[in-house]
């Protein structure tokens, strides 16, 4: 009985130990810095800052992938439509802005809102080094392609056919 505890006790001292070993590893795999983009932002002006343009371009493929994020990251508050209406926003009582109408967004430039995604705003917590500078960038492309989906108006709508 004394040896089973012994091996026991030996058993939980190595679990504990690779565990702490493991974790120190992984800490420095990981640098502690900005991501660049954000390092760029915050050493800039506000006026250069703000006139970055998007590097990446609005594909079927690269939209693809920014929604399948936007459904694990953000649809939680803003809604998988973009509609504001999302579960966690809901049951916390925040009132948040519909992006599927292309005046909520048409003053903020895409620089902006690359910031606003990294940095966060009142309850919303910035991504920071959570997710890559590109991918910030495609969701600022879904985005903006969400506002281009709303219903257009025919331009004859109203008007009597001959």
């Amino acid at each position: 009985m004394t040896r089973l505890l012994l091996c026991a006790k030996a058993f939980l001292l190595l679990s504990l130990l690779s565990s702490a070993v493991w974790r120190e590893g992984r800490s420095q795999d990981k640098p502690q810095e900005k991501p660049k983009e954000a390092a760029a932002t915050s050493e800039q002006p506000a006026s250069v800052a703000s006139d970055r343009k998007n590097p990446v371009k609005p594909t079927a493929e690269t939209l693809a992938e920014a929604k399948k994020f936007f459904g694990y990251d953000c649809a939680m508050c803003h809604g998988v439509t973009g509609d504001g209406k999302g579960d966690l926003a809901l049951s916390m009582g925040l009132k948040m802005n519909d992006w599927r109408g292309a005046s909520a967004i048409a003053g903020m430039s895409d620089s902006q809102m690359f910031d606003l995604i990294l940095k966060g705003k009142g309850k919303m917590e910035g991504e920071g080094d959570r997710m890559p500078p590109d991918m910030v960038w495609k969701i600022v492309n879904f985005v903006r392609a969400l506002a281009k989906k709303e219903p257009a108006t025919a331009p004859n709508a109203g008007k009597a056919s001959p």
